[in-house]
């Protein structure tokens, strides 16, 4: 059996495997990257990143959300919001994705291969497919398989009463009541969405507090946004049993307190396991964790030195925007071109409703360094464009030094935080002061100006 050579063979073509391909391209490298026919752009094209971003906008749309400060708190551009409704959307945007990083590939020249990719030995990955097996060899290797929702033996799913993230999308309607197991960013990003939509929801989470590694006053605005909507926590609770009342036709969620939560559909949200386990990986040497996840370097090298990882196979952050500058980093690494990421200035988005970013440190952070710190505040009810979009609740926070004005971190809640983050991003890159708020004009109006209010807010308590 003849064997095609790459000086670079990348498994799976999500944001990690793309730019990871490219870069190996534009250095003049042969590459291959190698996915299923189906899956062309990964999790993130097709049932993660940009269908539960479509299907936030289409609810942000039909629920008349960003309208109800203008036209009351009944007010909806559709009565009966149906799931087709809500994932009509996406689909033609994931296929237009899909296009696009085809196209980029193929304007790469890098060679698309599709099938199931399994290591023979560290260097040979076998390609199932409908026409047989096919062997390449690969110098390098970067392992970009993502991941996908992690299940339970005794969480019965079956993708309509009881479904995971990735199910959300092939409901056939929307539910009344969802009780939500896991709130970490995907269990939160969901729940709000159906809160959002009038579904009453139960958010159930083992650990005592939401999202840890966020500012608690911007915590405390969610939490109190979602209760606003009808969302109960029960926090610190465990789940010992979930399953279907078939007398009562509900769902229930049994905890280790003794109490019985009911709804009608249940999303289980607990992590993600990374699909590292169907690569048949053990033949390299390198041993994945319970979850699948790889171990790997700064730049990005597994315990193989040939072999690199990048994207959600190597754990968090696990966001699309790291990915991408990971898999670019390893292919750099790998031929040559060394270079690095700044991971304390990553801008993290939480697409809740409302929306989350920051970047930067936080409150809690700084107090455990025993860091002084003052804040500046911009409330979007003080903006002119906060008012326009009728968002009432926003809220634009900046930490900095106050001896030497420096930035040490931006925390937003509200409408089009992930966008705004990048300004503050920017002059903390540059290690700049907030005085640069305060001496820049900012068009008007817009939600950038808030950082300006946010500036002259801190300033004047120095």
């Amino acid at each position: 059996m003849q064997i095609n050579e790459y000086d670079l063979v990348v498994i799976g073509s999500g944001p990690a495997g793309q730019k990871g391909a490219i870069c190996a391209a534009k250095l003049r490298k042969k590459v291959a990257i190698i996915d299923r026919q189906r899956t062309i752009g990964g999790v993130c094209v097709h049932t993660g990143t940009i269908p539960s971003k479509m299907l936030r906008e289409a609810i942000l749309y039909l629920s008349g959300f960003r309208q109800r400060t203008f036209y009351g708190r009944g007010y909806v551009v559709k009565d009966r919001i149906l799931m087709s409704d809500l994932v009509f959307r996406a689909q033609s945007v994931m296929t237009r994705e899909v296009e696009v990083i085809k196209a980029q590939l193929r304007r790469n020249l890098v060679t698309t291969l599709e099938g199931d990719a399994r290591f023979k030995d560290p260097h040979t990955i076998e390609i199932h497919n409908e026409d047989g097996v096919q062997l390449i060899h690969g110098e390098k290797i970067l392992i970009a398989c993502g991941t996908r929702p992690a299940h339970s033996d005794d969480i019965p799913i079956d993708g309509k009463r009881i479904f995971d993230s990735d199910q959300v999308h092939c409901l056939d309607e929307v539910p009344r009541e969802l009780i939500v197991v896991g709130a970490g960013i995907i269990g939160l990003e969901f729940a709000s969405m159906f809160a959002t939509l009038g579904v009453k929801v139960t958010l159930l989470d083992l650990r005592p507090t939401l999202l840890e590694f966020v500012d608690r006053e911007i915590i405390e605005s969610l939490s109190f946004q979602l209760r606003q909507l009808g969302t109960v926590f029960r926090l610190g609770e465990k789940v010992v049993q979930v399953g279907l009342d078939q007398e009562r036709d509900r769902v229930f969620a049994k905890l280790e307190s003794g109490k019985i939560v009911r709804g009608q559909a249940l999303l289980y949200t607990i992590g993600r396991q990374a699909n590292s386990d169907q690569l048949n990986i053990e033949v390299t040497g390198i041993q994945p964790d319970p979850r699948g996840k790889l171990s790997v370097n700064e730049n990005f090298q597994t315990v193989v030195p040939h072999i690199y990882a990048a994207g959600d196979v190597i754990g968090f952050p696990a966001l699309a925007s790291t990915s991408m500058e990971q898999g670019r980093l390893a292919s750099s690494h790998m031929f040559g071109k060394p270079s690095s990421m700044s991971t304390n200035l990553i801008p993290y988005g939480i697409y809740a409703i409302p929306e989350i970013s920051m970047v930067g440190a936080t409150e809690e952070e700084l107090t455990r360094r025993k860091a002084p710190y003052e804040i500046g505040l911009a409330h979007y009810s003080e903006l002119a464009k906060g008012q326009m979009l009728g968002d009432e609740n926003g809220l634009l926070k900046i930490l900095f030094d106050p001896d030497t004005l420096k930035l040490l971190g931006v925390h937003i809640i509200g409408d089009r935080a992930a966008e705004i983050i990048h300004i503050g991003q920017a002059v903390l890159t540059m290690g700049a002061t907030i005085e640069y708020f305060r001496d820049t004009v900012f068009n008007y109006p817009t939600l950038a100006e808030a950082y300006k209010v946010a500036a002259l807010d801190g300033l004047n308590k120095i």
